[in-house]
């Protein structure tokens, strides 16, 4: 069984930058895709960045283009997450997410296997 556990969050301040990990343990080899996504206080929860290991091919959000880099290490089994310029609309529970083959890398309902998630704050 495949498990998720993500680190790394906390509270910052705006502009400052923080690095997410998601370690997956268990029998990871058939999982293609792993993603981050977020979810603030009332909102739906979004998609953030994802790594398809077929074809090495990374997406991000609009909003985060040019400040998140998404990398992942095979050999570990880990996806980071590197977050430069935080903004306040950056605050929200961050969640690693996997899947074994994805077309649609934005759609949440897609993965089903997610960490726990971690906690991201950015005051102003």
């Amino acid at each position: 069984q495949v498990q998720l556990v993500e680190s790394g969050g906390g509270l910052v301040q705006a502009g400052d930058s923080l690095t997410l990990s998601c370690a997956a343990s268990g029998r990871t080899f058939s999982r293609d895709v792993m993603a981050w996504f977020r979810q603030a206080p009332g909102k739906e929860r979004d998609f953030v960045a994802a790594y398809k290991w077929i074809g090495r091919s990374i997406y991000y959000r609009d909003s985060v283009k040019g400040r998140f880099t998404v990398s992942r290490d095979n050999a570990k089994n880990t996806l980071d997450l590197q977050m430069n310029n935080l903004k306040p609309e950056d605050t929200a529970v961050y969640y690693c997410a996997s899947s074994g083959a994805v077309k649609n890398v934005v759609d949440a309902s897609k993965y089903d296997l997610w960490g726990q998630g971690t906690q991201v704050t950015v005051s102003s």
